[in-house]
């Protein structure tokens, strides 16, 4: 069986293949954990997510490929639809309805690329963006790619999905992405509304959203210094720190806007 590459990302680019049934791409350092996470979520019946075959003689990873569709930029219409927004709230809260179920191994090495700075009990994805969720029928039906997952608050992945699926960009940057079209306070309340976001939690969602950006940032920072082409590529394609401080600038501004957005 001829292998096919599979398209998207940026760290694995080009190194992510599927044979048949099975994905086999670059294992991550911390792989055994992020497998026995995988497991226990499989064997709790959450099927939205891959399930681990191995990690092969060469050190690579083995998970089985979960059929549908996935977004890639320019991104195609359906993935922008409200519907599409409200199921990634609704598919995140059921992942972290079950990983809360799961013992956290807390001798992992956890990777702190994109990690809660307040750490947590539950495991976080940390990078559920458009590129890493499955679609079916318009509806995210799975999420793939747990390399960043590390322990947090369950509002801190919610934060990070914001920043990708509003997404919670400025006029101009949004313009850039063509998607300047999109209600940026609305889909806010929509991706909240599908997860079932509680009213504390809306109150702090804007500063969480904040933080989570500016540790980004300092994630695109580091892998910029150390010389990783895709990230200087796409750094300098986007608008360089520039693009960074202008969203930022304008997150700060309309923080109160968006909590009222958020509990209108």
């Amino acid at each position: 069986m001829e292998d096919e590459a599979l398209t998207g990302g940026m760290a694995n680019a080009g190194a992510v293949l599927r044979r048949g049934a099975v994905v086999e791409r670059p294992a991550p350092p911390n792989a055994r954990a992020i497998h026995a996470h995988l497991k226990a979520l499989a064997d709790r019946g959450f099927d939205a997510a891959p399930i681990p075959v191995r990690i092969s003689p060469t050190g690579r990873e083995e998970l089985t490929f979960i059929p549908g569709d996935v977004a890639l930029a320019p991104y195609p219409a359906w993935a922008l639809t409200e519907t599409a927004l409200f199921s990634v709230g609704a598919l995140l809260r059921r992942l972290h309805e079950v990983s809360a179920d799961i013992p956290l191994d807390l001798s992992a090495d956890w990777s702190s690329d994109l990690a809660d700075p307040q750490g947590g009990t539950l495991l976080c994805h940390n990078d559920v963006c458009v590129e890493n969720v499955i679609f079916r029928d318009g509806r995210a039906a799975a999420v793939i790619d747990f390399d960043l997952a590390a322990p947090g608050r369950p509002i801190w992945d919610v934060a990070m999905a914001a920043r990708y699926w509003v997404p919670m960009l400025d006029p101009e940057s949004a313009a850039v992405s063509g998607r300047d079209h999109l209600d940026t306070m609305k889909r806010l309340r929509v991706l909240a509304d599908g997860y079932d976001l509680t009213p504390q939690d809306r109150v702090d969602l804007p500063d969480v959203i904040e933080q989570a950006t500016e540790v980004a940032r300092s994630f695109v920072a580091a892998r910029v210094a150390d010389g990783e082409a895709a990230f200087t590529l796409a750094l300098a394609e986007h608008g360089g720190w520039e693009r960074w401080d202008r969203i930022q600038s304008w997150m700060a501004a309309h923080r109160t806007a968006f909590a009222h957005a958020l509990l209108a």
